[in-house]
């Protein structure tokens, strides 16, 4: 079976907070490939930055996380932002825009978009927001 992790999904695995341990667990199951969106490699170290300034995290640390994650980069599966993404992140805004989603969970969700035909796939996301939509757009969600 295959994972579409968003970014709040994905930090989880690598710092210990609320949920990562369902996270692991999850993967750990039955999960073979695990799909990101190639605009997660810039919110996670956006996330881990904020996690410095909100004194979560040692600025050490999460340079030594961010380098653990651009090493595991090869065991992931990427969805490239390309212009086909990038149209249905806009039609994503036109459809829930109003909802609150935002540019960067637009691509997100778009990108979570192209593996719903596979089948056999399930989208996981902390952020509730987005959550909300993977179940409007019948995405299989843990």
């Amino acid at each position: 079976m295959k994972a579409f992790l968003d970014t709040s999904s994905l930090i989880k695995l690598y710092h210990q907070e609320e949920g990562s341990a369902f996270v692991i667990e999850t993967l750990s199951s039955s999960i073979e490939e695990i799909y990101l969106s190639e605009i997660s490699a810039l919110e996670f170290r956006s996330a881990l930055w904020k996690k410095i300034r909100e004194k979560e995290i040692q600025e050490k640390a999460a340079i030594e996380v961010i380098k653990c994650f651009h090493n595991d980069s090869d065991n992931f599966r990427w969805i490239l932002l390309q212009s086909d993404i990038v149209e249905s992140a806009g039609h994503m805004l036109m459809k829930y825009g109003d909802k609150g989603l935002r540019t960067l969970d637009s691509i997100q969700l778009a990108s979570a978009l192209t593996l719903k035909k596979s089948g056999d796939c399930v989208f996981l996301s902390a952020d509730k927001l987005l959550l909300s939509l993977f179940e409007k757009e019948k995405l299989p969600i843990l």
